[in-house]
């Protein structure tokens, strides 16, 4: 068994946004919504919670400072401690620069990386496409539509159509979408 997603696709961002807020009003559970470019207003629209990404950024970002401070200072002044003048063989400014980009690189691959696991865009996966006018210049807006009845899915249709769907359609995929 698939699973079967019903699809309302519309030609316009702001009628897009509208039906998502009329959707969501009136109690029904909004699966995806595929667009071409980034919507101003969809994440509200939907009730998506702010991305926790930034956590996971702060962690790594500390982690990675604290690691590059300790290796560094055990290099310099335990595993190959060398005398320049005089000078101390722990000179925190001189390792600040290092630490900084270190600790940059580390964050932005670790959020890349915890980003595309949690979106499961891991590389070489094929996903399979519900619409492919969604890449270009339509919206979609989906409805997981696995466990609901013949009146349901023809309720969604008829409310997506109210809300100036150009087209609705159903859509059968092997692997969850």
């Amino acid at each position: 068994m698939g699973y079967k997603y019903l699809i309302g696709i519309y030609g316009d961002d702001e009628q897009a946004v509208h039906a998502v807020e009329n959707i969501r009003a009136k109690g029904e559970k909004i699966h995806d919504v595929l667009s071409p470019f980034p919507v101003h207003g969809m994440d509200d629209a939907l009730g998506l919670k702010e991305s926790r990404l930034h956590i996971a950024g702060f962690i790594y970002g500390i982690s990675a400072t604290t690691f590059a401070l300790g290796f560094m200072s055990w290099v310099r002044m335990s595993n190959w401690p060398i005398n320049f003048g005089g000078k101390p063989f722990f000179g925190l400014p001189a390792l600040i620069p290092i630490i900084f980009e270190f600790t940059v690189l580390t964050a932005s691959i670790g959020m890349t990386v915890t980003w595309l696991i949690r979106c499961r865009m891991y590389p070489f996966k094929n996903r399979e496409v519900l619409d492919p006018r969604t890449t270009d210049d339509k919206f979609g807006v989906v409805f997981d539509i696995r466990s609901a009845s013949a009146a349901d899915i023809q309720r969604l249709e008829g409310l997506l159509k109210e809300n100036g769907a150009e087209e609705v359609k159903t859509r059968e995929l092997k692997r969850r979408y």
